[in-house]
């Protein structure tokens, strides 16, 4: 799968990181929030972050309006229905996370793949969520997201080699270093591996 568009729920100091680097890399952005005045806030914080890049003469100008021109906001999880993949980047909490991920499911293609920015909860235990857990995966990008290089890319028991695929591709466009838990191929069944 090419992934040319990225929806990201949460437009706090993940989320906005997120969107800024996919938005640089040349991909549509679609970030979704509760309200209008999280959604400016988000926008304003990577607004401020490519300025800053112009000023030390690391982003054209130029290069800076186009990547916020990729950035739509809204409110309306509908709008996820033209995204590739779908990335949770919510609040460190099960719950809250049980119930994004539902509504992703609800609007996103089912194509789409779905992931998740959790650096704690189990991958597994959030596909169960899911009506189709092989398109789950973990996508934990590291804090601040368009200064650090790694992205931990982490398999559920059961996320598809193609999901795996797929999103070690996009973290390699985003210019992310992937690494991972559960990295190994299953049809290596000689070969212990390990996913959370």
């Amino acid at each position: 799968m090419s992934i040319q568009t990225v929806g990201i729920i949460g437009a706090g100091t993940m989320g906005n990181g997120i969107a800024q680097v996919a938005a640089i890399a040349g991909l549509k952005v679609i970030m979704i929030d509760v309200n209008d005045a999280a959604l400016a806030k988000g926008v304003a914080t990577l607004t401020g972050s490519l300025e800053r890049l112009v000023a030390k003469e690391k982003l054209q100008a130029s290069d800076r309006d186009a990547a916020i021109a990729r950035i739509e906001t809204s409110t309306d999880y509908a709008k996820l229905a033209a995204a590739d993949i779908v990335i949770e980047a919510a609040t460190e909490n099960v719950d809250l996370k049980h119930r994004i991920l539902k509504q992703i499911e609800a609007a996103a293609r089912p194509d789409a793949i779905i992931a998740s920015n959790t650096s704690s909860i189990s991958i597994t235990a959030l596909a169960a969520t899911l009506g189709t857990p092989e398109r789950f995966i973990g996508m934990h990008f590291f804090n601040p997201v368009p200064l650090l290089q790694l992205v931990e890319v982490i398999r559920g028991i059961q996320t598809s080699d193609a999901t795996f695929d797929a999103v070690r591709a996009l973290t390699e466009k985003l210019d992310k270093s992937p690494i991972g838990a559960c990295a190994i191929r299953r049809a290596s069944s000689s070969t212990a591996f390990w996913c959370r």
